[in-house]
């Protein structure tokens, strides 16, 4: 790539990351994607899924959404009661090769008392809880059953308090 400034006559050449720096380099040495062939100069094409369609967000962004729906409708329940309750997903929970090395059952959740300025934390383990879900059918009613669990506990009252239909969709 060369620039050049017409009123001083400086030509500035700056390195081209596509020409090898040694004259006898062999295609060998390149990586893939200076190798790879690009026949008529379009290159990649675009997205694969466009935003429209229902397969564009990934697991991970569904399971997020459906703690924060569970932890809303636990909001609209409870209102100011939940005020300051952060919700978070963690792929897997702290310590699982302990845990499974020991036998215990991975939890599905955990509940993180408030410290300093941070209000409390209820953590949804993603990995643990698709797992323990018999089918996708199912894994918003799980997801639900987590969040009010860790809650309840939270609050210091039974689940069916929180939530009248908690465990009743099965």
């Amino acid at each position: 790539m060369q620039s050049s400034n017409q009123n001083s006559g400086l030509t500035v050449r700056l390195a081209d990351p596509d020409v090898e720096s040694t004259a006898g380099a062999s295609a060998a040495g390149r990586s893939f994607m200076r190798r790879r062939r690009n026949r008529h100069g379009r290159g990649l094409r675009g997205e694969v899924m466009l935003p429209t369609h229902p397969g564009y967000r990934t697991r991970g962004d569904r399971f997020d959404d459906m703690v924060m729906d569970s932890a809303q409708r636990l909001h609209d329940i409870w209102g100011k009661t939940l005020d300051g309750v952060r919700f978070g997903v963690d792929e897997i929970p702290p310590e699982l090769e302990v845990l499974a090395a020991t036998g215990a059952p991975a939890p599905m959740g955990a509940y993180t008392p408030a410290a300093g300025d941070d209000g409390p934390l209820i953590t949804v383990y993603r990995r643990v809880v698709e797992q323990a879900c018999p089918g996708v059918e199912e894994l918003q009613d799980m997801v639900h059953d987590v969040v009010v669990e860790h809650t309840a506990e939270m609050l210091g009252v039974a689940p069916e308090t929180l939530d009248p239909v908690y465990r009743r969709r099965y």
